[in-house]
Formats: structure tokens, C-alpha cells, sequence
């Protein structure tokens, strides 16, 4: 039997409050034709955002909440938790450390310390943060397709910063970047599993051995693809790195990328609990109603919405995190739509696409012309048509050697500074998969108005 989300929330709601009608009655407030014409102005509003939760819309990395997920987060909105500590909020406090506990024994740490954040970013500052307490003044190195707030965070923490080149397929270099270990000024090297450009995945195993041998920190920034570790699809590389999880130091997962989360649900593990000595600290009001531990004593951020907590927890009751399971197939799906355009891309006259196939479920490709410059503002005018279709892509510019090296023979490929405007889609819902041949359709007759018959 299937419930409708709103006939859910209505009895759960009714349930909620009778655990408190036993208190005197408090004044309410009632909402009149006032309110429902402000709703009706908010709806309308909300017409002006792309389709986020259609499968049509394939662009950024947007996945709708899971329907569970949104109730959880609606009913825990009539307490308004506060997680900063037991006082605001002591069953979603509860909820928190248990859901946070199934990350850590999704990624087979057997002890942990941790707590979910506002996203990725303020996680992955903590992250960097414990790193600088461990290792003041040594610099933070990460890949050049890493995410853009690693510069800006070791800026904020006062730690230099150093850009490792990437290889031709969005990987860390590892001759570069054992080279500048050698120096002995690197702290931390930042591992992403998973680039929010092209979702490439960082040879965390090999970077392990360099670890044995120069001694550093590793961070692991899977905050788009950790939850990859659960699909059986990936290739031997990418499941090795995967596979490397449990040696690092630290990890940043968001449950609202891959997770099934509303906005905003991150969190960052450590895998040594004694990093909590660092955030101590005394409060003169916050924690005087228990001597259990609080997770504002773990946490840099103060307040955070404890109803994040109980919406994650509540999908991970629906769709645990379990190799083989809905939530492990609906990834895998993902990932073989991802494989299925690409190699649909690789036959079309109309495309360039990269050599090597997409590791996680971001594609990208190029317009077959004759320089970048061309396949730019084609890409351009595919884009912008295949939005008059309802195909929702992305344009993201890349380096040119990211193509094959014969792909603009008057353009050097080794040149950084040269990109190309490409198309690119992330296909991170499971429905990409039975709609992929929708998707190519509308695709290839954007691509046939713009470009026609030309080929190379």
C-alpha cells in the first residue's frame, strides 16, 4: 500500500502533538486568506526556477529530497530543534550521532568522531582547521580541479596554499605532487573523490603509500561522490580508491548531493576521536542540563537546524546504506546512464567527448568544430536551445587537454590557460537512466538546428 507524503505528515503530525497535549493551551497562530494569497505569490515566484526535480533536468548537481526526507524535515520543523546542544534539541541530537555513526560505518570505521554542518564548505573548513592544529603553518595541498573553497579556507586559516596540476583526466598528479612533498612544507593533501566539475576521482591508494613515506595528513573530499562507495559499477581504479577510504584522516560527505537531503546537510568524520581535544571550550549558559556530550562541543558552527538530522536519519531508516541495496542501485543507475552518454557522445558527429569514460555520473563533452573558440559558442547556442525543449544541461569551462591531444591540432594541449566552453550533465538521478534516450533525443535536435550536418 502507497501513502501520499501529505497524508503521511498529517497523521505523524497528529501523533507529534499528542506527546505534548498534555501542556496548557498557548496561543496559535491562525492563518487566514492573508496567508493563503501570500502562499499562492510564493508558488507563482517558484515558477521561476528550472525543474530541478525532473529527470529532463540534467545541469547541476541538484537531486530532489527524498519524499521521506522532506516529511521528516517538515514535522521536526514544529519543534525547530536546535543541534547546537541537548537543551535545543535532544531527540534530533540523538538522531544525529546515530546517522552521522551509519557514514562512519559506510566508509568501515570502526570508531569515530564527527557531526553533520551546513554543507560541504564549513565541513571541509573544520577539516582544515584540525589539520592546521596538527601541523600549524604547513601548507594544504590539493588537485587544481579540487574544489575552489580549499584556497579560501587554508586563506581564512592563515595556511599556504599549493595548486597541484591535474592529469588529463581531472587527477591529482602524483609525480608533482611527490616532488613538492619532498620539500617536507605539506601538512595536509586534500584527496577528492569525486571533482564537482567533472567528477573525477583522486588515486587516494597510491597517495596512501607517498603518505608512508613523507609523512602527511589526508583529507579525503568526497563531499560530492562518497557515497559512491557503495556501488558495485565503478571501475578497478576508481574502486581502489574508494576501497582506500578507511586509511584517511579525514572525510566531508554531503547527504544533500547523493544523500536524498534538503538543503543544507553536510558532515565531516575524523577518523581519530582525540582530534575533540581541540574543540573545547566553556560556556556559561549552553550546557548545564546534561553531562552527556553535546555536539556543539565537537563543532565549530553554533546553531544548526536539528531538523536535518531527523530527515537524514529517517531516510537512512527507509534506505540504509547497504552494497546491493535501493540505495546502492539507485547510484549505480546513475553511474551506467553516465557510461551510456558517453559513449553515445563518442559516436555523434555532432560531439567530442573525452577518451577515458566518466568515473562517477558528471559528463562533459565538447562540440565538434574546428577551435575552441567555435565549439565555445556552439556549446552556447546548444545550451540555450535545448533549454527551449525543456533539457536542462550545464556549460562548464575546461582545460583543452581534457580532449584528445589531436582533437584542435593549431591549439597546444599542454597550455593551461586554454578551455573550452563544454557541455556538461550530471545524471545523479536514478530516473536519468529510463529517460536517457528523452534526454539524447532533445540533445541531438538542439545539436542538428545549431550545427546541422557539419562534422570534422
Amino acid at each position: 500500500m502507497t501513502y501520499d507524503i501529505f497524508h503521511l505528515l498529517t497523521e505523524a503530525q497528529s501523533r507529534l502533538d499528542e506527546g505534548f497535549a498534555h501542556l496548557p493551551p498557548a496561543p496559535t497562530h491562525a492563518l487566514g486568506e492573508a496567508a493563503s494569497d501570500i502562499l499562492h505569490q510564493v508558488a507563482d515566484r517558484l515558477h521561476d526556477n528550472y525543474p530541478y526535480a525532473h529527470p529532463l533536468y540534467a545541469g547541476q548537481m541538484l537531486k530532489p529530497p527524498h519524499p521521506i526526507a522532506r516529511a521528516a524535515y517538515a514535522l521536526a520543523m514544529s519543534v525547530n530543534p536546535n543541534n547546537h546542544a541537548l537543551d535545543g534539541g535532544r531527540a534530533s541530537s540523538a538522531m544525529e550521532i546515530e546517522a552521522v555513526a551509519a557514514l562512519a560505518k559506510m566508509f568501515h570505521w570502526p570508531q569515530h568522531l564527527g557531526h553533520l554542518s551546513s554543507g560541504g564548505t564549513f565541513a571541509n573548513l573544520e577539516a582544515l582547521w584540525v589539520a592546521g592544529q596538527l601541523a600549524p603553518g604547513k601548507a594544504i595541498a590539493a588537485s587544481d580541479q579540487a574544489h575552489y573553497t580549499h584556497s579560501r579556507i587554508s586563506s581564512v586559516l592563515g595556511l599556504p596554499f599549493l595548486a597541484i596540476p591535474s592529469d588529463d583526466r581531472g587527477r591529482m598528479d602524483l609525480h608533482v605532487l611527490e616532488h613538492l612533498l619532498e620539500t617536507q612544507n605539506i601538512g595536509t593533501v586534500v584527496v577528492t573523490l569525486g571533482t564537482t566539475a567533472i567528477g573525477s576521482v583522486d588515486s587516494l591508494d597510491q597517495i596512501l603509500t607517498l603518505q608512508k613515506k613523507f609523512h602527511f595528513r589526508i583529507h579525503v573530499d568526497a563531499a560530492y561522490g562518497g557515497y559512491f562507495t557503495l556501488a558495485s559499477s565503478l571501475s578497478p581504479e576508481t574502486r581502489a580508491a574508494f576501497d582506500a577510504i578507511p586509511q584517511a584522516d579525514s572525510i566531508v560527505i554531503d547527504p544533500h548531493k547523493h544523500g536524498l537531503q534538503p538543503y543544507g546537510c553536510g558532515s565531516i568524520l575524523f577518523r581519530d576521536p582525540a582530534v575533540g581535544r581541540f574543540y573545547k571550550h566553556d560556556s556559561p549558559y549552553t550546557y548545564f542540563s546534561s553531562k552527556d556530550l553535546h555536539l556543539g562541543e565537537i563543532s565549530l558552527e553554533c546553531s544548526r537546524a536539528g531538523a536535518s538530522a531527523v530527515a537524514l536519519w529517517a531516510t537512512q531508516q527507509l534506505l540504509p546504506y547497504i552494497p546491493g541495496g535501493i540505495f546502492a542501485q539507485g547510484l549505480e543507475a546513475g553511474h551506467t546512464a553516465a557510461l551510456e552518454l558517453h559513449r553515445r557522445l563518442t559516436e555523434s558527429p555532432h560531439f567530442l567527448a573525452p577518451s577515458s569514460p566518466p568515473q562517477l555520473d558528471i559528463v562533459f563533452w565538447a562540440v565538434n568544430a574546428p577551435t575552441p573558440e567555435a565549439s565555445s559558442a556552439l556549446a552556447q547556442s546548444i545550451f540555450d536551445e535545448a533549454a527551449k525543449n525543456d533539457l536542462h544541461l550545464a556549460l562548464a569551462k575546461l582545460p583543452v587537454r581534457f580532449f584528445p591531444h589531436n582533437t584542435w591540432p593549431d591549439t597546444p594541449s599542454n597550455d593551461a590557460e586554454i578551455k573550452v566552453t563544454c557541455l556538461r550533465s550530471v545524471l545523479m538521478k536514478p530516473e536519468h537512466l529510463l529517460w536517457l534516450d528523452h534526454l539524447w533525443q532533445r540533445l541531438q535536435a538542439a545539436a542538428d538546428s545549431q550545427v546541422g550536418s557539419i562534422t570534422r
